[in-house]
């Protein structure tokens, strides 16, 4: 409650003198604003909406505390290194360095019971409604009420995604004072309702909505995009969870969708999803001819844009900047280096890497990589590549645009990563690695280890031979605490869209239709047109993992496939548990045609000293104990 009555008190100034009257404290305060006054004045309730846009919940954006060691609260982008993206390669306190040791996922990870917000928000629908003032037309109090319902339609997905049925409050809770709360106990409601509660919801206020054309404020396209969202999620529960060996359930429904619900929830998301595509309101961000760039700019470019449905806006100019590219530029490429408080701190994982096809269509795995065990058996499987980006070539382009890796350039700055030499040695008939520290040389006068690494156990640089692309700003300053980025975190965008009514039509058996929704995407990629003729749940799946890499959807997708438990499953003999890194080296062989090239190895990388484990119990995140002491009728979730 107290962020949202920021909103509506102007604290008192104190001048440098006041009067000593005894009547002082009993004068009526000047400067409070009263009820009337809030709720009938468009640009003050303004203020108290963007305060509550401000509170919604999110999981890895550009935000998040300072120091975050706790592993079940909100930490923003430092949390891409808690899954399969990413690792942490930043400072090694515990507050950070946990993410590359988590024996498991707490069961009170994504726990979320935020109904103070949902309080507030049925005060502010109450209050607008009663409002009467000249300024507060009929139409002025609708669009307040439809863009507060979103508000809270968006909340109660955040809700059941995290902690499945939930009560559904939708008027204010006043206590009697008479010594018995128990009337304002709610129970849970089951899952399905809650989704039926926000898809009635998002049917309802399309018409009310406004803001037309925002890109930071919801307007009906922001409305159909959650729907898109939301039903999604919903038809997934009701078929995946349902073919589990042991589905996750509790009595009544309160956790569990019917499986003959699925087909409902799905036709539901591909409606939303193609009311967006067929209104041409928005267009896939497609403004450069270099396929890798364009990717990027898609996600960085403001003007011009109109693939971005809504997105949390920066602005340099006031003030409102973020830390994400100080601390995630390559380590050769820090400009902030007296008062750096990092860089370099995600390394994506080789495992995201070779997720990207090649354009051909064939597996992403690279080709030619060595093992790392520095034994002639390790190296058989080389292939000698004339320069590090060769290794690359001819892979998906969206790779380019999100990651990057040996050979490539930021900002108009070439990288200089490489991690040592391999030196020939005639008498064991094999080749002997050696590293160095940074930006050192080796004894023929070339690089040992480049300025930018890879190394294996060193703060602030890359740990797996990759850093972040997508989200890095290339404009003068990003990189600096005096200046900042003020890239926008995009929530929605046709991209996803695409890929939602793609597996929607997938899912209800339209198949010409879902090819036709996947290949759009493939096509702005840089794959030709048509590239896919046949079209597998796993195909659309691994089309989302890189279209959508650090968007905040991996772990959601994986939890509503309910394969969030397989991939990770624990164990250092599932390459998905673990991080992959994929180190590359210069060949020293004088008088040999291989001199001079390049070689790879692939390995677990040293920093990730646990493989990620996700149990049954992490699919529906605990219930405080709190929670259930001030309302008996809350039934905690299934294994807790």
């Amino acid at each position: 409650m107290k962020s949202f009555f920021k909103s509506l008190l102007i604290l008192v100034l104190l001048t440098t003198s006041f009067s000593c009257n005894k009547d002082w404290l009993e004068r009526e305060p000047e400067h409070l604003l009263t009820d009337e006054q809030l709720w009938t004045n468009p640009q003050l309730i303004l203020s108290t909406v963007a305060d509550f846009y401000s509170r919604l919940p999110r999981h890895t954006d550009f935000e998040g505390p300072y120091g975050c060691g706790s592993a079940a609260g909100y930490c923003g982008w430092k949390d891409y290194a808690s899954y399969d993206e990413a690792m942490w390669s930043g400072v090694s306190n515990f507050d950070y360095e946990f993410r590359n040791s988590l024996i498991d996922y707490p069961f009170n990870r994504w726990a979320l019971w935020n109904y103070d917000l949902i309080r507030d928000i049925n005060l502010a629908i109450d209050n607008i409604q009663a409002a009467s003032s000249p300024k507060m037309t009929e139409r002025i109090k609708a669009q307040f009420v439809a863009e507060l319902r979103y508000l809270r339609a968006f909340n109660y997905f955040e809700l059941v995604k995290r902690m499945g049925g939930v009560p559904l409050i939708t008027k204010q809770m006043i206590y009697n004072f008479e010594g018995d709360p128990s009337y304002l106990q709610q129970p849970r409601n089951t899952e399905e309702e809650v989704y039926l509660f926000i898809e009635s919801e998002l049917n309802e206020i399309m018409g009310d909505i406004g803001n037309a054309n925002s890109k930071t404020r919801a307007n009906r396209y922001t409305v159909l995009a959650l729907k898109s969202r939301a039903m999604l999620y919903a038809g997934s529960l009701a078929k995946y969870n349902n073919q589990m060996a042991a589905p996750i359930s509790l009595p009544g429904n309160i956790i569990g969708i019917p499986a003959s619900r699925a087909a409902y929830f799905f036709a539901s998301s591909l409606a939303a999803s193609e009311e967006i595509i067929k209104s041409g309101a928005y267009q896939l961000f497609e403004n450069n001819p270099d396929r890798g760039q364009n990717f990027y700019e898609t996600l960085t470019t403001k003007t011009n844009n109109r693939e971005v449905i809504q997105a949390i806006d920066y602005a340099v100019s006031q003030g409102r900047r973020h830390l994400f590219t100080l601390e995630n530029i390559p380590r050769g490429l820090r400009k902030d280096v007296e008062n750096v408080s990092g860089s370099s701190a995600l390394s994506p994982s080789l495992n995201l890497v070779e997720s990207f096809e090649y354009l051909d269509g064939s597996n992403g795995a690279l080709k030619g990589v060595g093992t790392g065990s520095n034994t002639a058996a390790g190296q058989t499987n080389w292939v000698f590549y004339d320069k590090p980006s060769d290794i690359f070539a001819n892979k998906d382009p969206r790779l380019s645009g999100t990651i990057l890796y040996p050979g490539s350039s930021f900002a108009g700055q070439p990288l200089q990563m490489q991690a040592g030499v391999y030196v020939w040695n005639a008498t064991t008939n094999k080749y002997d690695r050696q590293e160095g520290g940074l930006n050192t040389q080796y004894t023929d006068g070339g690089v040992l280890t480049g300025a930018d690494g890879p190394l294996h156990n060193e703060n602030y640089v890359s740990s797996t031979g990759f850093y972040m692309r997508k989200y890095l700003d290339s404009a003068p300053g990003a990189a600096t605490s005096a200046v900042r980025s003020d890239i926008w975190w995009v929530q929605f965008r046709l991209g996803e869209i695409y890929l939602n009514a793609g597996e929607a039509a997938f899912e209800t058996g339209k198949t010409a239709e879902a090819l036709t929704y996947i290949n759009r995407i493939r096509q702005r990629a840089g794959f030709g047109e048509n590239s896919l003729t046949t079209l597998t749940i796993q195909r659309i799946r691994n089309e989302r993992k890189v279209e959508l890499a650090f968007e905040d959807h991996r772990v959601w997708d994986l939890r509503r496939w309910r394969i969030a438990h397989e991939l990770w499953d624990g164990t250092t003999g599932n390459p998905d548990a673990n991080i992959y890194a994929l180190f590359p080296y210069r060949i020293i062989r004088p008088g040999h045609p291989n001199h001079g090239k390049y070689v790879f190895d692939k390995f677990r990388s040293s920093r990730n000293t646990r493989p990620r484990h996700f149990r049954d119990g992490n699919y529906y995140s605990e219930i405080a104990q709190s929670v259930i002491n001030n309302n008996p009728k809350i039934i905690r979730n299934p294994f807790h």
